[in-house]
């Protein structure tokens, strides 16, 4: 439980210079999931609004036996770079669990990127070949980038292989990859992009009036995807050439009003997956971590941060 202080206040900026590591972050989400497995954590399901003219609210609330809780409010707004404002904007309080006093307000920015990256490498460290040289990208903003630094730190990669439509983006990824000694590739064509890649991540606009334009099968046998856009690009005819989907908690899923594909089609939540309730028999190839994001990725970074900032003094 966190002792009696002064409310602290954390910014993107402050978040950022704590020098959290994309790998640290997946090491305490894959901690909080075995809590969770051990009844140590509790969880609501995600709760979403779409309020119209594009945008989309959502809000998540977590309580941890290790003293805390923590909520988060994000919207994305798909105008707001027409303002110079990110798409993406929110906050998160941290509470004592046992007092319900307020100890920490955080940005949401840098939690979300970071914690949606962590989430998607705990699954590909179980999911993904692990001799991974070729990760595409389909969408290249905030979570592609966010994405690149955990799966060069994860993986042996060599090259990326890029399909975006905002000229900024593609270029700014590209330039990250190089920065990182990768080899870096843009494409006209999605298909291109799937038929390359050992990893496969997409993160377009939450945007439900995209017309699907990815098909799983064009993917390679052995490769992964990470879903992070809620399969809204992903031709539903073409799901079913996924044998392996794994997605972040069942009962969010099944309670969804819209459901990210089939509820027949998964095979089990990261929970399930992290603490071995799945059978390594039942995982195979072409595999897909398919999410919207659960309060557990964020009460894990949030914490982590919290922790992280008291120990320096913050």
């Amino acid at each position: 439980m966190m002792s009696e202080k002064a409310l602290v206040y954390l910014s993107d900026n402050d978040l950022e210079e704590l020098g959290i590591q994309p790998y640290e972050v997946a090491d305490a989400i894959e901690d909080t999931l075995m809590a969770k497995a051990k009844g140590n954590f509790y969880a609501a399901p995600k709760t979403a609004i779409l309020p119209g003219d594009g945008r989309y609210a959502m809000s998540t609330l977590a309580v941890g036996d290790d003293g805390f809780i923590v909520t988060k409010q994000v919207t994305v707004c798909p105008k707001n770079p027409e303002r110079g404002l990110p798409s993406i904007n929110g906050a998160i309080m941290v509470l004592d669990s046992q007092t319900g006093i307020l100890r920490a307000v955080l940005d949401a920015n840098w939690i979300t990127a970071i914690r949606t990256a962590a989430l998607s490498t705990v699954a590909a460290r179980r999911l993904a070949d692990p001799d991974s040289e070729t990760v595409g990208f389909i969408g290249t903003g905030v979570q592609a980038r966010s994405h690149l630094a955990a799966f060069a730190e994860a993986f042996p990669l060599k090259r990326v292989r890029v399909f975006g439509r905002g000229k900024a983006n593609v270029d700014k990824l590209c330039e990250l990859a190089q920065g990182l000694g990768l080899e870096a590739e843009t494409s006209t064509e999605a298909r291109d992009v799937l038929r390359e890649a050992d990893l496969v991540v997409t993160s377009i606009t939450l945007d439900y009036s995209i017309v699907p334009f990815l098909d799983a099968r064009w993917l390679k046998p052995t490769a992964f995807a990470a879903i992070t856009d809620a399969c809204i690009p992903w031709k539903p005819e073409g799901m079913p050439a996924f044998e392996t989907v794994i997605v972040d908690d069942r009962t969010q899923e099944r309670e969804s009003e819209k459901p990210m594909l089939p509820y027949q089609s998964v095979t089990g939540d990261l929970m399930e997956l992290v603490a071995g309730q799945i059978d390594s028999s039942e995982i195979e190839k072409p595999a897909a971590f398919a999410f919207r994001g659960i309060s557990l990725g964020d009460y894990a970074a949030a914490v982590l941060a919290v922790r992280r900032a008291s120990d320096r003094g913050s």
